[in-house]
């Protein structure tokens, strides 16, 4: 994924926490703000040590960034929002990682509607 679709920043991940706009399943949590103007979404990923070892994190966040370039067309373009993995992310195939986090996705109304 393209910088310009990461949030990167401190101040922009605590800017977006501040908004206290989340929804969770027992996978992901996600936290959203929307950004009118914006000419395309951008997300931050937290994959905290709970979830197991530098290995195990950078699977679980490769996963998620792949998931997202999956459904990238599909979301909507004047939102920050950051996804957090939780520990049992960790346990997860390819194919199950998509789904909690395509379900997370949409229970925070973040796909544009057709």
């Amino acid at each position: 994924m393209k910088k310009s679709y990461r949030v990167k920043k401190e101040s922009d991940f605590q800017r977006v926490f501040e908004t206290h706009n989340s929804v969770a399943n027992h996978k992901f949590v996600i936290y959203q703000m929307q950004k009118p103007n914006q000419p395309h979404f951008r997300v931050g990923i937290s994959v905290g040590k709970k979830v197991g070892n530098a290995v195990q994190r950078g699977w679980v966040k490769r996963r998620i960034r792949q998931t997202l370039l999956e459904v990238k067309p599909d979301l909507k373009q004047d939102v920050d929002f950051l996804v957090i993995a939780r520990k049992s992310a960790a346990d997860l195939s390819m194919k199950e990682i998509k789904k909690n986090l395509v379900h997370a996705l949409t229970l925070a109304h973040l796909f544009e509607e057709k």
